[in-house]
């Protein structure tokens, strides 16, 4: 056992040296991190994740596109799908108790006017009170139904540092396959189709375009269902769609697989969320129905789709019919 976990710690230094030679003599591609992106592929997380890539290829013998897809779907199958629906049960215990907090505070105003009144303080005074023992009483619902809105956020705690994690160990091993007779040296020749070498660019834009499409889709669907959004959730929308349009260059910039890994992931994610809106998958997870909660989700979806597409063309031409 000693001898199996020196050569493990032993495989993790020489690819962690390579790694830090491969950030000194890297291209614009990685950007212009410098520091920053030796720091990340020298770290524990990205060289152990290179390691079970490589274990993952050799023990199944699969060609590395395969390898890198089954490992997506598997990560995203077995931790964010799970915290997606812990997610979903807390924003649903969250939104049962709105009409609660709602008559809770409209009992508590009587109270704190009534109170004011008698002991003369000033609005601010009754303000501050009032704030200050809804607030109270708001953090006891939300310990009573185990629904903090923090935990609602977990699952982004987890995802964005996992795919930082595998972007940077499939950027490091694609310099390291360049040497064929390293353990990557297949992701040479490890691709299919059009991108038959993975550690190159995809040259087509195929893989990026088709990861901002899917990308924007995802935001579209989610911008559908809320009807009324606030200020701060129109601002972070726009600011998601901008980023998918970002995204598109960049993964046009990187090897191959690490935008096959990007649109991967964002293929599953899109795969699940269109899964959870299914009343019957919905039902087998328990999870609590909302207002939202439609019997033909995905015909309502396609006809939101139709409506938001026919409404922008509408307005495209009331200029012309002006005229």
């Amino acid at each position: 056992m000693g001898g199996h976990h020196r050569c493990v710690w032993g495989t993790v230094r020489v690819v962690a040296r390579r790694a830090s030679q491969f950030n000194n003599h890297a291209g614009p591609s990685l950007g212009a991190g410098g520091g920053l992106y030796s720091s990340l592929a020298d770290t524990a997380p990205v060289l152990l994740a290179e390691h079970l890539l490589a274990a993952t290829q050799a023990s199944l013998g699969l060609p590395w596109w395969a390898t890198i897809t089954c490992s997506t779907i598997a990560l995203r199958s077995c931790v964010t799908l799970p915290l997606t629906v812990y997610q979903m049960h807390v924003i649903a215990k969250l939104s049962a108790l709105q009409q609660e907090i709602a008559e809770l505070a409209r009992l508590l105003r009587r109270d704190v006017s009534v109170t004011a009144r008698q002991r003369g303080w000033p609005e601010s005074t009754a303000r501050f009170e009032f704030r200050k023992e809804l607030k109270r009483l708001v953090s006891e619902l939300y310990v009573r139904d185990n629904c903090h809105p923090v935990k609602a956020s977990l699952i982004m705690w987890v995802q964005i540092p996992l795919w930082i994690i595998l972007t940077v160990s499939l950027q490091n091993i694609s310099w390291l396959a360049q040497d064929e007779s390293s353990k990557y040296g297949g992701l040479l020749e490890g691709g299919m189709l059009w991108f038959s070498n993975l550690t190159a660019p995809d040259t087509t834009w195929i893989l990026p375009i088709s990861l901002g499409l899917i990308n924007l889709l995802i935001v579209e669907m989610f911008a559908l269902q809320r009807k009324d959004m606030s200020r701060m959730q129109r601002f972070a929308t726009n600011f998601i769609r901008l980023l998918s349009l970002v995204m598109v260059p960049v993964a046009a910039a990187v090897p191959s697989a690490v935008s096959l890994y990007w649109v991967s992931s964002s293929a599953v994610g899109l795969a699940q969320n269109l899964a959870l809106r299914a009343p019957r998958v919905r039902s087998l997870l328990h999870l609590p129905r909302s207002p939202m909660d439609s019997e033909t989700p995905y015909r309502d979806l396609a006809r939101s789709f139709r409506s938001r597409i026919m409404d922008r063309g509408g307005s495209a031409e009331t200029p012309k019919t002006r005229r």
